[in-house]
């Protein structure tokens, strides 16, 4: 399968994680609705989004400039090799 290139469907995709994300909160959140749980889920997601950034951002603008990563594999590929060099 190749790279999406159409930007409406690159654009739905995100709209559909979007949702996903949505629909998972507000029913685990009806499934245990106390403050624990929110907070817990704010802490969650909070703590990917940072884990994302780092993987993408700080890696390569910081750490490693001349390597680009494709996705969470390439990353883990990329940490799987260095951890293996050194």
């Amino acid at each position: 399968m190749g790279d999406l290139t159409n930007p409406k469907i690159i654009k739905l995709k995100g709209v559909l994680f979007l949702v996903a994300g949505i629909l998972a909160s507000v029913l685990l959140l009806i499934d245990t609705p106390n403050l624990r749980t929110a907070a817990l889920l704010v802490i969650a997601i909070w703590s990917f989004c940072r884990f994302y950034y780092f993987a993408f951002y700080v890696i390569g603008h910081y750490v490693d400039p001349a390597y680009r990563f494709a996705g969470l594999g390439s990353f883990l590929r990329y940490c799987w090799q260095r951890r293996k060099k050194g």
